[in-house]
C-alpha cells in the first residue's frame, strides 16, 4: 500500500541511510533528510534535502518544520539513523571526554530530532518514531564503553517516548543491529565472516514496517536485527 505521509530520516548519507530512504520512497513516502553542508549530493534521488547540523537544536527544529510543512503529506514518521562508532581502551584508560563523545554522536541527534518532531506528529494525529540502537547495548564487548553506554541510552530514551506519548497516538520502537554489511565495515573488518552480517536493505524493511500503520499495535519494542550473526 502506498503511503502519502512524510518521513524525517536522519543519517541519510550513512551506510544504512541510502537503503532506508530508498525503501520509504518506493513505498510512496515523502522523505526529508537533514544533511551537513556539502553532503546532500550523497542522498538518494527523490529525497527532500535540508541542510542541518543534528547537534544544533535550532537547525534540527528547522528541519522538523520542513518535514511537517507539506499539508498533502503530513509528518508521520521519524527514523533516527544518525550515529557513529569509535572504539578505545578499557574504562580506566579512556578519558571521559572520549567516552562522552559517543553520547554526543549517538544520543544527542536522536534526542533533538525526536523532541523537535513530536509536536508535529501529535498535531498530525499521531505517528511513529524509530530509533537505532545496537546489539552492543545488550551484549557489550570490551573497549567500547562509550558506544555501549550511548546505545543503551537510546533504548532508555525510546522507552520513555513510548510511555509519554502513547495517549497522543505516537509510538516509539528501537531496532538493534549487529554488524551492518556496509563498504566501510567490510574495509574495517576484512577477515570477518561478512556473510553473517545483516544487510542495510534487511534493516530498512524493518524500519519501514515500524513506521507504517501495519505496526500500529507495537510501541516500546526493542527489535533485534542481527542477520546470521
Amino acid at each position: 500500500m502506498t503511503d502519502t505521509r512524510t518521513a524525517l530520516v536522519t543519517g541519510g548519507t550513512g551506510g544504512l541511510g541510502g537503503a532506508t530512504i530508498s525503501a520509504f520512497l518506493a513505498a510512496g513516502w515523502r522523505v526529508v533528510a537533514p544533511a551537513r553542508p556539502g553532503t546532500a549530493g550523497r542522498l538518494p534521488t527523490g529525497v527532500v534535502p535540508v541542510e542541518a547540523d543534528l547537534t544544533v537544536e535550532a537547525e534540527v527544529r528547522a528541519a522538523a518544520a520542513t518535514a511537517a510543512g507539506d499539508p498533502g503529506a503530513p509528518l508521520g514518521a521519524v527514523v533516527n539513523l544518525a550515529g557513529g562508532y569509535a572504539g578505545g581502551g578499557l574504562v580506566a584508560d579512556t578519558p571521559f571526554d572520549e567516552f562522552a563523545s559517543m553520547l554526543a554522536i549517538n544520543l544527542r541527534p536522536t534526542y533533538l530530532t525526536t523532541a523537535a518532531a513530536l509536536p508535529h506528529l501529535v498535531a498530525a494525529g499521531g505517528g511513529s518514531v524509530v530509533c537505532v540502537s545496537s546489539r552492543a547495548a545488550v551484549a557489550p564487548f570490551p573497549g567500547a564503553a562509550g558506544y555501549v553506554t550511548a546505545k543503551a541510552a537510546v533504548l532508555g530514551f525510546a522507552g520513555a517516548v513510548a510511555v509519554e506519548y502513547k495517549k497522543q497516538n505516537v509510538r516509539c520502537n528501537t531496532v538493534l543491529p549487529s554488524v551492518i554489511d556496509t563498504p566501510a565495515n567490510r574495509a574495517a573488518m576484512p577477515d570477518a565472516d561478512q556473510d553473517r552480517w545483516v544487510s542495510p536493505e534487511q534493516i530498512a524493511a524493518v524500519l519501514l514496517f515500524l513506521a507504517s500503520d501495519a505496526s500500529a499495535p507495537t510501541s516500546g519494542a526493542q527489535i533485534p536485527v542481527y542477520g546470521q550473526a
